[in-house]
């Protein structure tokens, strides 16, 4: 039994996880698990599982300069491998009830 947790929040929903690893012309390889989820405003979550680094990212996150680079501890040229990348998987963000 738990001793007196105060919950904020607790929930299960079904998800969708996309797996993908992949090596960049650069020669960087990436293994992503990417989780599509009703929350977050339609931002996936986004992990590393090289480095176990999980981040929520949308389009506008991948515009922020430098974010990939200090989220996923990567170089200029890994981070700007990984954003040509996750352009095609991130969709834009929404709203949702």
């Amino acid at each position: 039994m738990l001793p007196n947790y105060d919950f904020v929040s607790d929930s299960t929903e079904e998800t969708s996880t996309r797996f993908v690893t992949f090596i960049t012309p650069n020669l960087n390889r990436f293994d992503l698990a990417i989780t599509k989820t009703g929350r977050f405003y339609g931002k996936k979550l986004v992990t590393d599982l090289q480095k176990g680094i999980t981040a929520i990212i949308g389009a506008d996150d991948l515009e922020e300069e430098g974010y990939l680079e200090e989220t996923f501890r990567l170089t200029e040229e890994e981070a700007a491998e990984l954003e040509a990348f996750l352009h095609l998987v991130i969709g834009p963000a929404h709203m949702s009830d």
